[in-house]
């Protein structure tokens, strides 16, 4: 068991998935659901001779942090890149639901509860989409944690937290994009299709996945900031994420409409200004976009430091 204050000044992107969900919550508050010693694998990787892992590359739970409960799901990207199959998708499901039922729960028996004390689902993003051992079972388990993330709309907060290795692509890029709040690290990377599948099937003259700078300011924290894909960019450190998720504990849970990305007409016409806008200019590089939204200097943009970048970065606004 990794000791909890060394956690909070480990890297989120070095971490495994126990550790980030360790490390999100107080010391001693986290209560695994269906946990290694439960073993639930997946038949099917078994069925075609295929390694397993006893927690199926996910671990969800709960703890608090301060008085706010947390529902935790944290994905393994060192087991098949996080890919979600049937199992792992069961426990994603099972965990929002559980959130949602306990939010219900508090808001009859507690309806004068402050915000703090009120739930909140922490999804810890690191996959490259769905587990393509098992085709439609994988397919299905995206679709049922997206349904399970509108229906906890109005409930319970969904917050989720890239920065891991593998990033989040696929299928659960569109999940990460439906819930309310997206945090990141400059190092997170979030996106529909993965770098290197882009340059397989399209070429490296398209994509050169091996150029970490143009996958970084492509799909990575500080271009989904300044495009509002990210609402918050946080430090790379675990503790850091565990702080805006503490802050955004706080609010009034109907401030979180305020964040979403999808969900209304008015994001729809929101989203549909941006395609505009990417038609007509045609960008050949995410910085001729940067440019566009008034950053004069795009290489220093990229290379400056953090704290830097959040005080004079411009942002896209449609």
């Amino acid at each position: 068991m990794s000791n909890w204050s060394a956690l909070q000044n480990r890297s989120f992107l070095e971490s495994n998935a126990r550790d980030r969900a360790l490390g999100l919550v107080d010391e001693g508050s986290f209560t695994e659901f269906v946990g290694p010693f439960d073993r639930r694998t997946s038949p099917h990787l078994e069925t075609l001779g295929e390694a397993v892992e006893f927690d199926d590359g996910v671990v969800t739970g709960i703890g608090k942090i301060g008085k706010t409960p947390v529902f935790v799901i944290s994905q393994e990207g060192r087991f098949i890149g996080g890919s979600v199959g049937e199992v792992g998708g069961a426990k994603m499901v099972g965990t929002i639901k559980a959130a949602i039922a306990f939010a219900k729960r508090i808001a009859k028996d507690f309806p004068n509860a402050e915000e703090d004390e009120k739930p909140i689902i922490a999804i810890s993003f690191e996959t490259g989409g769905v587990r393509l051992h098992e085709a439609n079972a994988g397919l299905l388990a995206h679709a049922e944690v997206m349904d399970q993330v509108q229906r906890a709309r109005g409930h319970v907060p969904v917050v989720s937290l890239i920065g891991s290795k593998v990033g989040c692509f696929g299928g659960m890029g569109f999940v990460a994009a439906a819930t309310d709040v997206v945090v990141m690290s400059e190092f997170g990377r979030l996106g529909l299709t993965g770098p290197e599948v882009i340059e397989q099937e399209m070429g490296k003259e398209e994509f050169d996945s091996a150029d970490r700078g143009l996958v970084y300011r492509t799909t990575g924290g500080r271009h989904k900031y300044i495009m509002g894909d990210c609402n918050f960019l946080v430090d790379p450190e675990i503790a850091a994420f565990r702080a805006q998720l503490a802050e955004l504990a706080k609010l009034p849970r109907a401030k979180f409409a305020e964040f979403r990305r999808i969900g209304t007409s008015e994001l729809v016409e929101k989203q549909l200004k941006g395609v505009a806008l990417a038609a007509k200019m045609q960008p050949k590089d995410a910085r001729d976009v940067w440019v566009h939204v008034g950053n004069s200097d795009p290489v220093e943009l990229g290379s400056m430091p953090l704290a830097d970048f959040r005080k004079v970065v411009k942002r896209l606004a449609l």
